[in-house]
């Protein structure tokens, strides 16, 4: 192999990025590594390059274990190994890229491993794997034989429960604690849920069941056993985690267990962008990882940003600067200053949509493409007000973030109708739908289930079934619907119409925000057009389903371009020419609900970090001075006052160029000169004489 070419395909990188990728590279084993990377300061390309500079240095890529957390990030950087292996070993490296097999997420791997390992572990490796809709059913079932479902007090939903069980299981932590910090209104079911879910385990084993927690608890479980970690631990020289502030505790036990000197094990990630405390994840595996190892595990920081300008990244390194631990970084960047970010001070939600309307419109006009725009908020509500201006002004938008499409209550409620019409005996799609019935709860529903599922005609058994008792008028206009949907006489894809008509008014009971979910539903209309029956629309929809309200909208058929909208935590990871941060006010960032423990403030103050660094050029944090209180609308005088988000103290405000919307006019006209034209306060005076 030629000596110059491994440095020239280095050459691009800084020195930073090059001693973390020729890091122990050649040793039989590496000291462990940890790679504190900021953002935009070239992680993924960094990672990519190790990988790659192992390959070609000798490492046999059957042993190189690659975690990311999505699949298509770790499709992605096998890809981008293969181009930077190239440059060295020509057509070679297609062939030690296709070997990289064990390239995936922790839970992959996981199923993987134990099936391999199943015989040690009294699995059979034909087990199958329940997603989370599957197991908060299969939650809901044990509940319900426990008679759960009929206590005088409300019992938590089925998809309390599976989140109380899945935060227990990957925070490690005993109920109780869960209870007590997360779900505080379920504490006095501790007994109760302990119970529920010692019968939920029993159901899955007698099942060869395994939910997606199982996938890191069985493996967590499996390398308690010193043979089987080191057996594990042994197939891999080299161990390589990214994204690694995003693990959870049990995630992070199993990596020490296959490694627990740390030999061959390099992660990488930033304490600074750690936001993902709902999921279980928890900044102290990566605050903590230097120290788990003796000597300590080398700290290598990449603080050289390729994204953002300068006046960007000193207001951003401000903000973080005041954060109570983390590893010392500020980013800084060869870019030009460029404008400082600003802070607009709006009225209120109206002025602040109309404000980044405008804005966005006029960057527009400068050259900047809709989708080189985002904006960014921290909870999917607060999006409201804005999309209703971009909707009224012919802006077209795609929304990521919050809960994924087919994951909203409405949209299931929509799709189960469809379900249960294509297939009568679809006990999960008819429990859910009966109980949209006012007065049916789950002993009516079962009751019609089973009378239905014994006859050899279901539909002829629905409509001759007893209405449940309570059930009125509602019961005759569902047997109707279900009974003309299934005649087919309606026509598809006028058939999902028809569905969404029966189900509106229900929509209107059950959902205090049922106006935008409608257009959900109106949006699931659409969809449902590029597909020729409903039995094709209702299968594809469940083997892909859209990531986001808008992934199969037909965007690119309305419109080449559409500004993005986004959460925080969705827009992880991306970058923008133009970025704004609405709501940045105490109650929004942080949110009402993060405002408690330490951990929880210190969390908010790393998202609005990452809200700002994905700008590259240009930021706009929104402040508007008032919100109308719950259920009211800007035409009532129900309001309250909000400050400047607490992450942007008077300490900090010079990094800042503060604005206000609109800006008044200079030559404003001033009111005539002669007196008022109406004498009003004479005229209060006169109404008591």
């Amino acid at each position: 192999m030629n000596a110059i070419a491994p440095i020239s395909y280095l050459d691009a990188l800084n020195p930073a990025q090059r001693r973390a990728v020729i890091h122990g590279v050649g040793a039989v084993a590496s000291a462990p590594l940890l790679v504190i990377a900021g953002a935009g300061s070239g992680k993924t390309n960094t990672l990519a390059h190790r990988v790659a500079h192992l390959m070609v240095s000798g490492a046999d890529p059957r042993r190189i274990l690659l975690m990311t957390f999505s699949r298509r990030a770790a499709s992605e950087m096998a890809k981008r190994v293969e181009r930077i292996a190239r440059k060295v070993l020509g057509d070679g490296a297609g062939v030690l890229a296709d070997a990289l097999t064990w390239a995936g997420t922790f839970h992959g791997i996981g199923a993987r491993l134990l099936r391999d390992y199943a015989e040690q572990l009294g699995l059979d490796p034909a087990f199958t794997i329940h997603d989370r809709e599957d197991s908060a059913d299969q939650m809901n079932l044990v509940r319900h034989e426990l008679g759960f479902s009929k206590t005088e007090s409300r019992f938590p939903t089925k998809g309390t429960c599976l989140a109380v069980y899945s935060r227990c299981v990957n925070a490690e932590l005993p109920i109780e604690e869960v209870l007590r910090l997360s779900y505080p209104w379920c504490a006095t079911w501790a007994a109760e849920l302990k119970e529920l879910f010692a019968a939920y385990v029993e159901a899955k084993q007698s099942q060869n069941v395994l939910d997606y927690d199982d996938l890191l608890l069985y493996w967590a479980q499996a390398v308690t056993d010193p043979d089987i970690a080191a057996d594990i631990g042994g197939r891999f020289d080299h161990v390589m985690v990214d994204e690694y502030q995003d693990t959870n505790r049990l995630q992070s036990s199993i990596l020490l267990a296959l490694k627990p000197d740390g030999r061959g094990l390099t992660v990488v990630g930033d304490d600074a962008q750690s936001i993902y405390s709902f999921r279980a994840a928890t900044v102290r595996n990566i605050l903590d990882f230097p120290a788990a190892f003796v000597p300590p595990a080398e700290v290598i920081t990449l603080d050289q940003n390729y994204r953002s300008t300068s006046a960007i990244l000193s207001a951003a390194n401000a903000v973080i600067d005041l954060a109570a631990e983390r590893f010392t970084k500020n980013l800084w960047t060869d870019r030009a200053t460029g404008s400082p970010p600003q802070l607009v001070h709006v009225r209120d939600e109206a002025d602040q949509a109309r404000f980044i309307a405008e804005k966005v419109l006029e960057n527009r006009e400068g050259g900047s493409t809709l989708k080189q725009q985002a904006v960014l908020f921290r909870a999917s509500h607060h999006s409201g007000p804005l999309e209703i201006e971009l909707t009224r002004r012919n802006i077209p938008f795609v929304k990521f973030g919050g809960l994924k499409f087919l994951d909203s209550a409405h949209i299931k409620d929509l799709l189960a109708l469809l379900r249960f019409v294509e297939n009568p005996r679809d006990r999960v799609s008819g429990f859910r739908l009966l109980q949209l019935l006012p007065g049916v709860g789950p002993t009516s529903a079962q009751r019609v289930l089973e009378h239905v599922a014994r006859a050899s005609v279901p539909l002829e058994a629905l409509e001759n079934a007893p209405a449940p008792p309570r059930a009125g008028d509602d019961w005759a206009s569902f047997v109707a619907a279900v009974s003309e949907l299934r005649a087919g006489t309606v026509g598809w894809p006028a058939e999902i119409e028809r569905a969404r008509r029966w189900y509106e008014p229900h929509l209107e009971r059950i959902h205090e925000d049922a106006s935008t979910r409608q257009a959900d539903l109106v949006q699931l209309e659409q969809i449902a057009g590029g597909y020729p029956s409903r039995e094709r629309f209702l299968t594809e929809l469940t083997l892909d389903p859209p990531d986001a309200t808008s992934d199969q909208s037909g965007v690119p058929h309305l419109d080449e371009d559409y500004l993005i909208l986004s959460t925080i935590h969705s827009a992880k990871g991306q970058e923008w020419k133009s970025v704004f941060v609405m709501n940045t006010v105490d109650g929004c960032i942080p949110i009402d609900l993060g405002a408690g423990a330490r951990d929880e403030i210190e969390e908010e103050r790393r998202l609005l970090y990452v809200a700002m660094t994905r700008a590259k050029d240009d930021l706009h944090l929104v402040v508007p001075q008032r919100f109308f209180t719950h259920g009211q609308s800007a035409t009532s005088d129900r309001h309250v006052y909000a400050n400047r988000t607490r992450f942007i103290p008077n300490a900090v405000l010079g990094q800042f160029e503060r604005t206000a919307w609109p800006i008044a006019a200079a030559d404003a006209k001033r009111a005539p000169s002669g007196g008022p034209k109406v004498d009003v306060r004479a005229k209060m005076r006169g109404m008591w004489r």
